[in-house]
């Protein structure tokens, strides 16, 4: 039978992998698998990745260029743009982006893309797995008809699966290899297969009972937070008004030991996948006539968060009798979150632009994100010593750790604080979200 086969190949180590898409996903994963003793096919179409990887350079602060170096060497992990070279591997898993279009529909043509390349070279006793997230229906829908092309049956001659990656960037406590993997598979013999595949590279491997299911469990995690951010920072936006302090309440509401989790408000969502994974659910609903209310109230909350930020940069100055335009304004941190210098969907983009068509003079500082491009013009992250002494209103928009907090608020004339950076410090040029 040719999944008992595949599964005593991967068992016994000698099975062949290919990762297509060399991101934030599909590096990270081809290192735990070539660690296992799993040779490793890296394929990108991005020449400069190629090149770094063959050279042991890591352009993700994730991984290790020590542990990528050995791996390279030790000839267990390569890397090419040859696709034709998909035929001699026996498991290929596809760690594309799924970005949103303009009109924010699904933009799945890298996964399209991706899947015809395999088609192309799909034999006998393949399996592929789709680690790329997208709406509930997409594996069975759209990939595998493309590869059923080739006159094969999936669940006897070759194997098709889901598995949403879980990748968290600047995660130091989980990781690929101790953070739980679902697995949903076409068939019976597809998600056996799967679960073989991965128990190499992961601790713990939960199977579920369709792709269907399992493509729903990544956008219930990323909508669940998504949500949740939605309700604290309309939280934040009522207790402004009330003249209350949204980060005691919550600290003061999280003491209770059951039946409340708490989340922090922002200056807007940020990421690859908390912003944009709830917009593949909702899109994929109202193609069966239903409407995902708290998904797009949250989605319209959070997307609001940037314009409140701004409106209170413009109050904060008011009161020193100074206009947003004309101002001098340091943004504190630019990527998305702290310690990582993954800038994807920013809120700090949105409020660099916001306050330059309100005629502000911006300038950022991050110790992570050196340059950054917006709008085909590039800024270069200032020194914060300097651009804190020369800015009307610093804007702490992410609170990353190396910050001295203290240092920017005594040498600041005015402080918009969007993360609470500033907590237990006591200073009348401190404005809070």
């Amino acid at each position: 039978m040719i999944a008992t086969k595949l599964v005593e190949k991967i068992q016994s180590g000698s099975a062949r992998i290919a990762t297509i898409g060399l991101g934030y996903v599909g590096l990270p994963l081809s290192i735990e698998f070539a660690s296992s003793g799993l040779k490793v096919l890296g394929l990108d179409v991005d020449k400069n990745k190629l090149r770094a990887i063959r050279e042991g350079e890591s352009y993700l602060r994730d991984v290790s260029p020590e542990r990528l170096r050995q791996l390279v060497n030790s000839d267990y992990l390569e890397v090419s743009d040859d696709f034709d070279r998909l035929s001699e591997r026996d498991a290929i898993i596809i760690c594309v982006p799924t970005p949103l279009s303009k009109t924010k529909d699904p933009d799945l043509s890298l996964v399209v893309r991706a899947t015809r390349e395999i088609a192309k070279r799909l034999r006998s006793g393949h399996i592929v797995v789709l680690e790329s997230t997208t709406y509930p229906g997409t594996t069975e829908e759209l990939i595998l008809p493309i590869l059923e092309r080739e006159k094969l049956t999936v669940g006897k001659d070759f194997f098709l699966a889901f598995s949403p990656e879980r990748v968290d960037p600047g995660n130091v406590e989980f990781a690929i290899r101790n953070t739980p993997k679902i697995i949903g598979g076409v068939t019976a013999s597809c998600t056996e297969v799967a679960k073989a595949l991965y128990k190499k590279a992961v601790d713990s491997v939960i199977p579920v009972s369709s792709t269907r299911t399992a493509e729903m469990v990544k956008l219930l995690e990323n909508t669940f937070r998504s949500v949740n951010i939605g309700l604290v920072n309309e939280v934040a936006l009522m207790c402004d008004r009330l003249e209350v302090d949204a980060w005691e309440v919550i600290d003061a509401a999280a003491s209770k030991p059951f039946g409340f989790m708490p989340f922090y408000p922002g200056p807007g969502l940020g990421g690859h996948c908390i912003p944009i994974d709830p917009l593949y659910l909702s899109w994929k609903l109202k193609t069966l006539n239903y409407r995902a209310r708290f998904i797009e109230l949250a989605g319209e909350v959070n997307s609001e968060m940037p314009y409140h930020v701004v409106s209170l940069v413009r109050d904060t100055l008011n009161v020193e009798s100074l206009s947003v335009k004309g101002s001098q304004i340091l943004l504190v941190g630019v990527a998305y979150k702290p310690d990582v210098d993954d800038v994807r969907e920013s809120p700090a983009i949105d409020l660099l632009r916001l306050l330059e068509q309100d005629g502000a003079q911006v300038k950022y500082h991050d110790p992570y994100v050196r340059e950054l491009e917006i709008d085909g013009k590039t800024y270069q992250s200032q020194p914060l010593s300097e651009g804190t002494a020369s800015s009307d209103c610093v804007v702490i928009v992410t609170n990353h750790s190396s910050l001295d907090i203290a240092t920017l608020v005594e040498g600041a004339k005015l402080v918009v604080d969007t993360r609470n950076a500033t907590r237990g410090i006591r200073s009348e040029k401190i404005r809070k979200l």
